[in-house]
């Protein structure tokens, strides 16, 4: 709810009070509001005559990638297609970074710092639903099993976005005080070759390791997602923790197998499996701290016994914990562990539980996401909106951000006449991409580099 005044606010000084009204008037905005826009180091009349240009392009390589998706780690096709690209545009090419990653440097015609741009490249084991013409019919393996592959989640969109967006900058060489670098990612969505068990990296961490961000090192990085949640082209973002942290949960209950009419001769781990899952959920209820912020502890697969008689002798299960709060993140695993461990105690069964470190929270700096802001608005053709709260996924482009300071943002792609209510969300098999909302995302991340390296000289 907005305020129609502002008495009784107390601002210090004029610095303030400016502050204060940028602020109220972003919040406040009715959807499409647009207002009076800060100079730019970058003529954005001409990046968005840039951009336009290669409007027919970038949907063709969207459309291409959407009809050929591989799961993580398993991005041959599309990594080819991007170092091809990036070559052409006269870039220094690094292939097979973090197993398929593709990092490459364009210098500028002028000395200056370094920013990278990061794009994530992986599909995911889902059937597509939607009748288009490049709709995905691919196969793969996930982890051994057969498969349906899709871009459910729209990496695709993202891949051609940056793609486009190397183009653009190429074009540009000359006028750029400084480098920029690309970061094509596999294995965003976790690798699809082997099942983690905390002592193997993928995705952004493994690129990292294999120094992606060396040889230059960027003073910041960028990167967007794509949502059903907004209209197409309109631009979502938080300063602070814009999406949460997240672990893999795996609890193994073992019991004594016994015949099912038997049950006071074996020690049953369905039933204290069952009592494990009631009680997990009083750790964020009752164990953590409400003010940290909100966490999630979800069990989403279960799977004991063999026959119907048969109690048996061990149960397995998954999930995912989730956070905001590092330091809720950390009282989570110890809480989790110990609850599992002593609830199966009391029933006389053991719990081995195990979690894998996933994704730490996604955080934008207030300061990176000031200096965003003008970008931002500058490209959106629906508008810029704050979000006022974290969102529940999780991104391992927070890898990124914690080598180098970074900003990420959203950005809406379902058609305008449709409702974002009803609209089949991000992992979907009938998740759908308006495909006009793919050239604002070039002309926020070109501006948003341009701008960088403008400011950073």
């Amino acid at each position: 709810m907005c305020p129609n005044n502002i008495q009784g606010v107390k601002i210090k000084n004029f610095i303030q009070l400016t502050r204060h009204f940028a602020l109220l008037a972003l919040v406040c905005a009715a959807p499409g509001f647009v207002a009076a826009q800060p100079r730019a180091a970058f003529d954005t009349a001409d990046i968005a005559q840039r951009a336009a240009a290669l409007e027919t392009k970038l949907i063709a390589w969207r459309r291409d990638i959407h009809e050929h998706p591989e799961l993580g780690e398993q991005e041959t096709r599309t990594a080819a297609l991007v170092a091809a690209h990036l070559r052409a545009l006269g870039m220094e090419v690094r292939t097979g970074v973090g197993v398929t990653g593709v990092v490459a440097v364009l210098k500028g015609g002028k000395p200056g710092p370094v920013v990278a741009l990061r794009a994530d490249m992986d599909a995911l084991p889902v059937k597509e639903a939607v009748a288009l013409p490049f709709a995905s019919t691919a196969r793969g393996k996930n982890k051994g099993v057969d498969v349906d592959v899709m871009h459910a989640c729209g990496h695709d969109a993202h891949v051609a976005i940056l793609m486009a967006t190397a183009e653009l900058l190429a074009g540009m060489r000359e006028q750029i005080p400084g480098t920029v670098k690309f970061i094509f990612q596999p294995a965003e969505e976790g690798p699809s070759l082997f099942t983690p068990d905390g002592s193997q990296i993928w995705g952004a961490k493994r690129m990292l390791a294999e120094g992606a961000f060396d040889n230059p090192k960027p003073a910041a990085v960028f990167g967007l997602h794509i949502t059903s949640s907004l209209p197409a082209g309109r631009i979502a973002y938080r300063s602070g923790t814009l999406m949460a942290g997240a672990d893999e949960l795996h609890i193994t209950v073992n019991g004594k197998q016994t015949h099912g009419a038997q049950p006071h001769a074996g020690v049953d781990p369905i039933v204290a499996s069952a009592q494990i899952i009631m009680g997990l959920q009083t750790v964020v209820s009752r164990q953590i701290n409400p003010s940290k912020g909100p966490a999630v502890v979800t069990i989403g697969v279960i799977n004991g016994g063999s026959r119907f008689n048969i109690i048996p002798d061990k149960v397995q299960m998954s999930g995912t914990l989730r956070f905001i709060d590092d330091e809720v993140g950390t009282q989570l695993r110890e809480r989790v562990a110990k609850t599992a461990s002593l609830i199966a105690q009391s029933s006389g069964a053991t719990a081995d539980t195990k979690i894998v470190e996933i994704y730490a929270p996604t955080i934008n700096p207030e300061g990176m996401t000031e200096r965003a802001l003008p970008s931002l608005r500058a490209a959106a053709e629906n508008g810029v909106i704050v979000m006022q709260a974290a969102a529940g996924g999780s991104e391992d482009f927070s890898e990124f951000a914690k080598a180098v300071p970074g900003f990420f943002f959203f950005l809406g792609v379902t058609p305008k006449d449709k409702p974002t209510a009803t609209a089949a969300p991000n992992h979907s098999p009938a998740f759908f991409v308006d495909e006009s909302a793919l050239i604002v995302g070039v002309r926020a991340l070109s501006a948003l580099a341009l701008n960088f390296l403008v400011a950073e000289r």
